[in-house]
């Protein structure tokens, strides 16, 4: 029996599905159709299928990604530190 899966799996899998479609190895109707499947899916074991065929993230997007959050991060800290001073 397989392990029954949680919300922030379904979610871990729909960015995953976000990040494919980005890339164009799906198109919008395919991800349309997996995110019905990954948010119907009960086990992990229904999740895993969903993704399959697609590549694993590699450890060099991986790295971009985080990278990318950092610079988010440290944007969105400007301006409202740009703001507060701005009002002061």
């Amino acid at each position: 029996m397989s392990m029954r899966a949680s919300d922030e799996d379904r979610q871990r899998i729909v960015a995953a599905l976000e990040r494919h479609t980005g890339a164009g190895r799906l198109t919008l109707d395919e991800f349309a159709q997996r995110v019905g499947l990954a948010s119907a899916a009960r086990t992990l074991e229904e999740l895993a299928a969903v993704v399959s065929d697609l590549p694993a993230e590699t450890p060099e997007e991986k790295q971009r990604r985080e990278l990318l959050l950092v610079f988010a991060v440290a944007l969105i800290t400007l301006v409202l530190l740009g703001v507060a001073l701005a009002l002061r």
